[in-house]
């Protein structure tokens, strides 16, 4: 009878699974603050090479451009004033629960927010329970068509007009860790290459697509994505955008990640949220992972956790020099957030002018930097809203 229970929770791994939550740290620290330190003293930390959690800048002025460039499109994939555009979520049933469907979750938040562009994008979950990586990365996988015929049709959308997508997908019941070869961490990286090329080829219009990693998993008692692979599912994605970045800079392909020409076969990759924490250790930032955060199996968001990543996103979106254009209703330069691009965000830019670091509004273009493209910018755009 116990063997019988044990293979009918292994085939049902989320039914089984029981949350221990006693294990409020595993002691890792967040890729974020590692900065030039390594984990496992080979791996760098940042989001971004050289330990930096700062966007490179030629990365980031394509993907100013490319946010830019994000229009409405008619279901033939032309510009059409009274087009669309597609905001795709992908992947398994974490990411499900956080982007869709009650108010506190992602699009539950952004269907209210009156800062949303209502008019021309479209907020569409794609992500689905028990799908994990492996059922992303072809453009031939049931999940495509499922997308296609079950999501976008019923609401009138097409293929062609998907220009954004955002990704968190890991591997169920990881075998193998860093700093290991054959350790699910690189396996994900391939994965990641062969997922973003599938979404170009999926959707030809696509310009942008967002990574995010798992939240903790030191709560979780099962098999299927534990601590450190929660963790390092991080180090995939970090991976795979700097691969795009060598690849776009030097030419040199990625021997696993493969071709990531954002000219050709893919989109333009950026990572979209960290959301790894060591438990109840507070991050930098102040973000936690509480146990009450996760349903009883500590794998799953419960209303609580789903909330918290609901309110990440909207956060993002909403002030991300690389969504803001298409996400919002602010015309580009419109610094302060008032709908009007005047003369408080041209005063604003000249007192930052020469400022550099993260997150500054005043830096329109989100190269790290606030200088005259920023200020040229703001000038173009002068009078737009008002």
């Amino acid at each position: 009878m116990k063997a019988t229970l044990s293979f009918f929770c292994l085939l049902l791994w989320t039914v089984c699974l029981a949350s221990d939550c006693s294990r409020t740290s595993v002691g890792l620290v967040p890729i974020t603050q590692l900065g030039k330190a390594r984990y496992l003293n080979q791996f760098q930390g940042g989001l971004y090479p050289n330990g930096s959690n700062q966007m490179p800048r030629p990365h980031a002025l394509e993907g100013f451009q490319r946010a830019l460039s994000i229009q409405p499109l008619n279901p033939e994939g032309q510009p059409h004033p009274n087009g669309r555009y597609v905001l795709l979520s992908i992947g398994m049933s974490n990411t499900n629960q956080e982007f869709c469907c009650g108010n506190w979750t992602f699009m539950g938040q952004a269907a209210s927010h009156p800062d949303v562009n209502h008019r021309a994008l479209a907020i569409v979950n794609g992500a689905r329970g028990g799908q994990d990586a492996g059922t992303w990365d072809e453009p031939t996988d049931p999940n495509y068509n499922r997308i296609r015929d079950q999501v976008l049709t019923p609401r009138g959308l097409t293929e062609l007009q998907v220009q954004v997508v955002w990704v968190k997908t890991a591997n169920a019941r990881p075998t193998s860790s860093l700093p290991h070869q054959d350790s699910d961490a690189y396996r994900l990286a391939q994965q990641y290459g062969n997922i973003v090329r599938s979404l170009k080829i999926r959707y030809p219009n696509l310009k942008q697509v967002y990574l995010s990693s798992r939240t903790y998993g030191g709560y979780s008692t099962g098999l299927t994505n534990p601590e450190p692979y929660a963790y390092e599912v991080a180090f995939a994605i970090k991976w795979v955008i700097e691969a795009q970045m060598r690849q776009m800079a030097q030419g040199q392909m990625d021997e696993r990640a493969g071709d990531l020409d954002y000219n050709t076969v893919a989109p333009w990759i950026a990572w979209g949220l960290y959301l790894w924490a060591d438990g109840e250790t507070p991050r930098q930032d102040g973000l936690q992972w509480f146990c009450s955060d996760f349903e009883n199996d500590g794998l799953h968001p419960s209303p609580a956790g789903e909330q918290k990543v609901g309110n990440l996103l909207m956060n993002f979106f909403l002030n991300s020099p690389f969504s803001r254009p298409w996400f919002t209703m602010y015309p580009v330069g419109d610094v302060d957030s008032s709908r009007c691009v005047d003369d408080e965000d041209l005063l604003r830019v000249i007192y930052r002018f020469g400022d550099q670091g993260l997150n500054l509004p005043e830096d329109v273009n989100g190269d790290g930097r606030v200088n005259d493209l920023d200020l040229l910018t703001v000038l173009f755009n002068f009078g737009r809203g008002c």
